[in-house]
């Protein structure tokens, strides 16, 4: 990234590499599957039963349909399966569940690199990553959390990913602002001034992490991000 006007310090650094359930649900889920066991046994007792008398007091010169009786005592087994397949199927989501949460709380205290586009100004330093796929024109915005503007402006930008930018807190009109979350919007167009996607990216410290959340959310920057977002991490 070229330098850039007042109230911008760039710099470049290397690229990093890429890197979800609440107690309550499980509960429910297990309440659920209990009854339906409950109620295909009786319902299946029944049907046995039923069976049993139909048999007994068949018209020997009429008997009953055994096909029929097959086909049903089929279709019972088949439903039992289908309800042994989703309890094993509910252990599993629960084991994943309880996987996501402790890689979650493992990021606690760490540093973390998302998708995203809110900093915080701190010292007077906020960064954001910059990936422009082309050489292009990169117009930015700084926008406050009340979302009115307090910082643009335009630079040349070299393709590549992972591009810092830097913003030291001062305002286009010369404010100096305080440490707070700051918004960027980045938009770009080539030298044909054709429109080129620009992916804004963020890091900072994983403050907590919602385990009552599914999949579990990180609060990074005063924002939230599940895992699957993060970039990459770092002690």
């Amino acid at each position: 990234m070229t330098t850039p006007t007042s109230g911008v310090a760039p710099s470049v650094v290397s690229g990093t590499t890429p890197l979800p359930a609440s107690s309550s649900s499980n509960s429910s889920a297990a309440a659920t599957s209990a009854l339906a066991s409950q109620q295909i046994a009786g319902n299946f007792q029944s049907f046995l039963t039923l069976l049993t008398t139909q048999l007994q007091n068949q018209n020997p010169l009429d008997p009953l349909d055994t096909n029929q009786f097959t086909q049903q005592l089929v279709e019972f087994a088949g439903v039992q399966q289908q309800l042994n397949t989703n309890d094993s199927l509910a252990t599993l989501v629960s084991l994943q569940q309880t996987a996501q949460s402790t890689q979650a709380l493992g990021f606690v205290g760490k540093t973390a690199v998302v998708n995203g586009n809110t900093a915080a100004l701190t010292n007077s330093s906020a960064t954001w990553e910059l990936s422009v796929p082309t050489n292009s024109t990169v117009n930015i915005t700084i926008a406050g959390s009340n979302g009115q503007t307090v910082f643009s402006g335009s630079y040349a930008v070299t393709a590549g990913n992972n591009q810092p930018f830097v913003w030291n807190g001062e305002g286009s009109d010369g404010t100096q602002y305080t440490s707070g979350n700051y918004t960027l919007t980045a938009t770009a167009k080539d030298s044909s001034n054709n429109t080129v996607a620009v992916t804004t990216q963020v890091q900072g410290l994983v403050n907590s992490v919602d385990l009552t959340q599914s999949p579990p959310l990180l609060s990074i920057n005063g924002s939230t991000y599940t895992v699957n977002q993060i970039q990459s991490i770092a002690n």
